[in-house]
């Protein structure tokens, strides 16, 4: 499992033997059911989550209790309520999942001990974070200038795994379109 951790890191920084030893002892191992919580509203939010296996979704519930998604994370993605995590707040989002799942957890002292000791950690964070940024600039601006059928085919585009493995309601809802909208552009695709 901790080598899964040392292979994404190191698609950014290399990693000694020694330094990563001192970055996966900052990290804890937890496991999850299909529909367990790792976050809910209301609540703190303790972590910054690796997935090691499995499925997440980010949802934002808003006064009405319609249910918004904001991101799925699977395999090889970092998840959290970001806000919350970083500015040590209750959570707004809730984070769920939507398969058996497996993550690493990095504390927000822990992730500044690592930044602190490990320089090249701080650099690898900046750059996740800044894909990140980059990501969820191109979905809000393919929110605003794109149909769903567009909309549609850059999901297929960016994550084809990632739609086999939601089930259609749920992507539905990511790319704000009805089911059955989005069942009339499943067939089409």
């Amino acid at each position: 499992m901790s080598h899964k951790l040392r292979d994404h890191i190191e698609k950014i920084i290399p990693l000694t033997d020694d330094e990563f030893a001192l970055v996966n002892l900052n990290f804890i191992t937890k496991k999850y059911k299909k529909h367990q919580f790792l976050i809910q509203p209301g609540e703190d939010v303790n972590y910054h989550h690796f997935i090691i296996s499995g499925l997440l979704k980010l949802v934002y519930t808003d006064d009405t209790a319609k249910q918004h998604i904001v991101s799925f994370a699977m395999e090889d993605w970092w998840e959290s309520d970001f806000l919350a995590f970083y500015t040590q707040t209750k959570a707004t989002l809730s984070l769920e999942c939507l398969e058996d799942t497996e993550v690493l957890c990095l504390s927000l002292p822990n992730y500044r001990k690592l930044c602190n000791e490990l320089q090249k950690m701080e650099k690898f964070f900046l750059e996740k974070a800044t894909f990140g940024f980059l990501a969820a600039q191109r979905r809000i601006i393919s929110s605003l200038t794109s149909n769903s059928k567009e909309r549609y085919e850059q999901l297929i585009q960016q994550y084809p795994s990632l739609v086999q493995r939601v089930p259609k309601s749920l992507l539905a809802s990511y790319l704000g379109v009805s089911r059955e909208t989005l069942s009339r552009l499943y067939l089409k695709v």
